[in-house]
């Protein structure tokens, strides 16, 4: 069974919720604008502007809505080229958190998880963050900074801005992984993981040619593979710390503006950002919003 993954822009995706509106599947999954299936082809598109298409015509339907160069075959190749027991083995992780969200910054975490704590994290309850709420994902972020060496780096929405028009979104998160990845190795040093395991959001190639324009550029051999998570518990504790940080900026943001941010890019972002336009204009939205989305310009439209 085909197994197909496309990034695309709040645009599409919009486009793409429309196109599916006949073939919705009303099931509740988290962190998911919308779920359909169209001809025994399962559609789940997710807030972080990834939609997965599952079935025996994912390729052709995937085809119909972006280049298929840049549709990525999931875990069925990547995953069989992965570290013989690597749940067992000593993993450095990363993933990131706030690329989907209008508001928010950018973070991306590395963790490292020696063999001798898996037992350990998996009694805290470390897992999936999709499948935690955001109080427990805090909680765990607490207890999970002070049992294993980690390295988190957030990106404000602000500086987001300055960069953006030379980063486009891939190579950006491409930056973060490969720095955080490399400050946390200095960090464990002379540790070395058994594997580096990257949660896939760009072919391999793709993710090397932008690494090496990088000062630091990493030199170890790197896995990649979409839901790291369920592959080692490194990847999913990388996720947990980036999923808390996001939300406590997300609040803090929230506290200066004296208005609660929504996560997401839906038609609450657009109104919120409507509000900030008409107190401090584009200036001051560029404080707490990723600007190229296209929440900007429905938010002007509000505002006019």
């Amino acid at each position: 069974m085909s197994n197909i993954i496309l990034k695309v822009t709040t645009n599409q995706m919009n486009k793409m919720k429309e196109a599916y509106r006949p073939f919705l599947v009303q099931k509740p999954i988290p962190y998911t604008l919308f779920s359909a299936k169209k001809n025994g082809t399962t559609i789940t598109a997710y807030t972080s502007g990834k939609v997965m298409f599952q079935g025996t015509g994912a390729e052709q339907e995937a085809a119909k809505w972006g280049n298929p160069l840049t549709a990525k075959k999931a875990t069925q190749t990547n995953s069989s080229s992965l570290p013989k027991d690597l749940q067992t083995l000593s993993v450095l992780g990363s993933d990131e958190v706030g690329n989907g969200s209008y508001f928010g910054p950018l973070t991306v975490c590395a963790a490292y998880v020696d063999q001798t704590q898996l037992k350990e994290l998996r009694t805290l309850g470390v897992k999936d963050s999709k499948e935690l709420k955001d109080g427990q994902i805090i909680q765990l972020a607490k207890v999970l900074k002070e049992t294993i060496p980690y390295q988190l780096l957030v990106l404000p929405p602000k500086k987001y801005n300055e960069i953006q028009p030379t980063y486009n979104a891939v190579r950006m998160k491409v930056a973060l992984h490969n720095q955080a990845i490399h400050l946390l190795l200095q960090k464990i040093a002379p540790v070395k993981p058994d594997a580096i395991l990257i949660d896939q959001f760009t072919p391999e190639a793709n993710f090397k040619k932008y690494a090496r324009l990088e000062k630091n550029q990493l030199t170890e051999k790197l896995y990649f593979v979409t839901k790291g998570e369920q592959y080692h518990l490194a990847v999913a504790a990388a996720s947990i710390i980036s999923r808390a940080s996001f939300l406590e900026e997300l609040d803090k943001e929230s506290a200066e503006l004296g208005l609660t941010l929504p996560s997401g890019a839906g038609t609450k972002s657009d109104q919120v950002a409507a509000t900030i336009l008409k107190k401090g204009g584009e200036a001051l939205l560029a404080n707490y919003a990723k600007l190229h989305f296209a929440n900007t310009e429905k938010a002007k439209k509000l505002v006019n």
